[in-house]
């Protein structure tokens, strides 16, 4: 019996990797590993029909597709075309088909409840605290789904169907002439699902209800259940493996847009609409394996389905058609998966968001049929992406691919860690956790969610702003890349529609439900939020302190109330992260110590909750640092710098050496900023040409500058720490009245000796003559007095080592970019006393740029560097990595 399970199980391998080897001679993309600009979403969405057309025939011209040339795939081909005796083609079989694939005789199997899986709680359960990171990003986006216009989303649908079109199309990918159009309407079906179960807006469940309507009469218009905002030609290129963008990839987002509105919200009609899509694609691809073979269907999937298999699978949970079972199955790429069958890390070459997807259709697959080969395939792909293509944000990808093992050292530009591609590695990392309860992966979703997810959007700013690649390159920004930040109507990038999903479902794996003769809840991450946990009679609030970098733990607690009816004992599970440590770990429960019960990386509590039960966790939490996954030598000096969970990047625009001594402890060259200097954070102000001019460190020279716009890197130069030479001396600036433009001006209530830092150079000092240096004495003191002018809330800053001589713009009507220099009374620089006491007098304001309260100084070899978390950074130049003892 053993044997005979294994015999089954390494045959299925070999069936998958013989198929993935034989391939090779037909697939030059993703199956040999060699990639093409075509692979590119990027690439693609700039290059004309002449010049895709030009590539794709350079990439294949060794291809000879035709039915003769497949004989040699005879030995494992599933299909059943003409009948030799009467030349008639015969009926297809499509459990035939799928007894081919298993190699066995049997039926396809039934969904497997797995009793060890923990279960999804419902987003409908789940509501997040509104004050919170994670209830701003979900705010910001519910107001960018609520701002997209119905008829614009739906125009190229109406088009395609032959019906009127009000309105105009949107731009970028979404545009009339894209042949991706379409993808961005499906993410939205999904995302207005999720979001609606996670907020009940009812205006939200309005405008996603109209969109459904909308596609409903488009597909019953076309009358054959193809759904799409382009043609069905797509579909011929793709079936005779011509030029063509990725017509599955936009078909699975408006299937899943479908089946997610059915299980979200409850549409029945989208249900209906979602299963004659499938009946039509069904018969498109048996028409494929019946006219050539299986293999000619494999061979067009290296052109992007996106998970085509796993919204089948889903599908075949509801509705247990075999058909889509074995439909799903056709869209699991052989000649990738048994790569990953035979535990072989060959993703070098391979497009990463093409194949993330179907990963997760594997998952799928094992809980679906229960078979154990595509857990291990999970798994093992996990492993190695985290293990050798991972960057600290827990993304992956390079240019929207993956590159050698271990190897990313050479690889950071401005182009890493495609967003989509941190979207789906989410799911394949939460559906392990489900099955195997490993916290490792809990500590992945963590990483990535909050310095990968997080870092994508403009939170408190304008809404649908979001970008498509995270840059790793040191003094890289998030403005500044190949896309820089998407717009609300001219972007609509595969990230933009994986970017509004992700916002719409972060309450979806906090809890998790294990489900049996007895109730418990697994509780995985931080966030603050609550959670009506229906089968245990209990509301959960969990809360989190505000952290600051001073501290030495984070605390979290959870006020549970129980429904007076319930008597039953409930166990509520809660994570150990692995960057913290039990020494000086510390649980309360109703304000009383306890040593709670730890079950692996979890701490258990059973007990029959009363209500009001509050329980208080402290984690001790720390700074740290971690090597970057590149194994050759030269690189080993390369680390990244975390606090708990939180990535921290320095605000550098090239700088990466830092400077760690001979110490083993990162404490050591690493500080936290105290919370009271951003009460010494100012900006210089004066007027020039009536408009405000703000001092600004440009390159290390200070000059004048335009008023900088919040989160941008013209704020981090307009701003500076001024604080006293002697620490006794207090109440330098009072504060006063608003400026023109809103920031609260500061005046001198008496003389003072200061000193000058730049916000992002801590420790570094403005000099007397005008220069920034990291040596601190006489000659970096300025005395700082009211302004010579007698402008009220006003001050000039005199040089120490010189008496009579300021800090002066110089000039009283100049334009931007005027350099600062020192100017002394008398010199006859200037024309008047009144003039040169102008030039010299400055208003200070409360600085444009405040500190993070995660914010730290870590020292360097040339300066010191700024650190705050990468999650919170807009347009502000940084870096993750630092070269540590340089």
């Amino acid at each position: 019996m053993i044997m005979r399970t294994m015999s089954s199980k390494y045959l299925h391998i070999i069936l998958l990797l013989a198929s993935s080897l034989l391939s090779g001679v037909l697939c030059l993309k993703e199956c040999t590993n060699v990639p093409t600009q075509l692979g590119s979403h990027s690439v693609r969405a700039q290059l004309s029909a002449e010049e895709v057309n030009a590539l794709f025939e350079e990439s294949h011209s060794h291809m000879h597709l035709t039915p003769t040339d497949e004989a040699t795939w005879m030995d494992i081909q599933p299909r059943k075309l003409l009948n030799k005796n009467n030349g008639h083609q015969e009926e297809f079989d499509w459990l035939m088909l799928y007894r081919s694939i298993k190699g066995s005789g049997l039926r396809p199997a039934s969904v497997q409840e797995g009793n060890d899986f923990l279960s999804e709680v419902s987003l409908h359960d789940v509501r997040l605290a509104t004050d919170s990171v994670y209830g701003q990003a979900q705010q910001t986006n519910l107001e960018y789904l609520l701002l997209l216009d119905v008829d614009q989303l739906v125009w190229n649908f109406r088009k395609q169907a032959g019906l009127a079109t009000p309105g105009t199309p949107y731009g970028g990918w979404e545009g009339a002439d894209v042949e991706l159009r379409g993808h961005f309407v499906g993410h939205y079906m999904s995302a207005t699902a999720k979001a609606w179960a996670s907020t009940h807006n009812e205006t939200l469940f309005t405008k996603m209800t109209s969109v459904v309507d909308v596609l409903y009469t488009c597909q019953k218009a076309i009358g054959t259940g193809y759904l799409s905002a382009f043609p069905d030609e797509l579909f011929d290129r793709f079936e005779a493996v011509k030029p063509v963008w990725a017509p599955y990839y936009t078909i699975h987002k408006i299937m899943a847009g479908l089946l997610d509105q059915y299980t979200y919200a409850g549409n029945s009609k989208a249900l209906v609409m979602l299963t004659s899509m499938a009946e039509y694609f069904s018969n498109r691809v048996k028409n494929v394996v019946q006219k050539y073979s299986i293999e000619r269907h494999y061979t067009s999937l290296n052109e992007e389905t996106g998970g085509m298999n796993d919204v089948l699978y889903r599908l075949y949970t509801i509705t247990k058609d075999e058909k889509h079972l074995i439909l799903a199955h056709l869209f699991d790429k052989p000649c990738f998966l048994g790569l990953l069958a035979v535990q072989a890390d060959s993703l070098s070459g391979f497009h990463t968001n093409t194949h993330i997807p179907v990963v997760i259709g594997a998952q799928m697959r094992y809980e679906v049929t229960g078979d154990p080969l595509y857990k291990e395939i999970g798994a093992f792909f996990m492993n190695i992406v985290n293990s050798s293509h991972a960057y600290a944000t827990g993304g992956t990808s390079v240019s929207e691919f993956w590159y050698d093992p271990k190897r990313i050292a050479d690889m950071l530009t401005t182009e890493n860690e495609e967003s989509c591609t941190t979207y789906n590695m989410l799911k394949v990392s939460r559906n392990l956790f489900r099955w195997t309860k490993e916290v490792a992966y809990a500590d992945y979703y963590e990483r990535a969610l909050i310095n990968g997810v997080l870092s994508i959007q403009k939170r408190g700013s304008q809404p649908g702003i979001m970008i498509y690649m995270l840059p790793m390159k040191p003094g890289s920004s998030k403005a500044v890349s190949y896309h820089g930040w998407g717009t609300q109507f001219n972007s609509f990038w595969c990230c933009y529609g994986t970017g509004i999903e992700s916002f719409s479902k972060l309450g979806d794996s906090i809890y998790f439900e294990q489900k049996g003769s007895s109730t418990s809840l697994y509780i995985i991450q931080s966030i603050p939020s609550t959670f009506n946990w229906k089968s245990a009679g209990l509301l959960i609030s969990q809360q989190m302190q505000p952290l600051t970098s001073t501290d030495s733990a984070l605390r979290v607690s959870f006020i549970i109330s129980s429904n007076q009816s319930n008597n039953q004992a409930s166990t509520i599970n809660i994570r150990i992260p692995s960057w913290t440590y039990l020494d000086n770990f510390k649980a309360s429960l109703n304000s009383q110590k306890f040593a709670p019960m730890l079950q692996g990386s979890f701490i258990s509590i059973t007990r029959n909750w009363a209500s009001n039960d509050n329980l208080v966790l402290e984690y001790p939490i720390s700074i740290h640092s971690e090597q970057i996954k590149d194994d050759r030598p030269e690189y080993s000096s390369l680390h990244a710098i975390f606090f708990g969970p939180y990535l921290l990047a320095g605000i550098t625009t090239g700088d990466w050496d830092a400077k760690s001594g001979n110490s083993n402890s990162v404490s050591d060259w690493i500080s936290p900023v105290p919370s009271t200097y951003n009460s010494q954070l100012i900006s210089l102000t004066q007027q020039s040409l009536n408009k405000t001019l703000f001092v600004s460190n440009s390159n290390l020279s200070l000059t004048m500058q335009d008023t900088p716009l919040a989160g941008s890197h013209s704020a981090v130069q307009a701003t500076f720490r001024i604080y006293p030479q002697d620490s006794k001396t207090k109440h330098y600036f009072v504060s006063s009245h608003k400026t023109s433009n809103g920031s609260k001006s500061k005046g001198t209530t008496t003389d003072a000796y200061v000193m000058i830092e730049p916000f992002d150079m801590p420790s570094m000092v403005v000099t007397n003559t005008l220069s920034i240096s990291n040596t601190k004495g006489s000659d970096s003191t300025f005395r700082l007095i009211p302004g010579l002018d007698g402008t009220a809330n006003s001050a000039s800053l005199e040089l120490s080592t010189k008496s009579g001589c300021y800090m002066s713009t110089g000039a009283v009507d100049y334009s931007t970019g005027q350099k600062l220099l020192v100017l002394c009374k008398g010199s006859g620089k200037l024309r008047d006393d009144a003039t040169f006491n102008r030039a010299a007098t400055f208003i200070p304001v409360d600085g444009v740029r405040q500190y993070d309260p995660l914010s730290f100084v870590a020292k360097g070899q040339k300066r010191n560097f700024l650190l705050e978390p990468l999650m919170g950074l807009k347009d502000e130049f940084y870096t993750v990595y630092f070269n540590v003892g340089a």
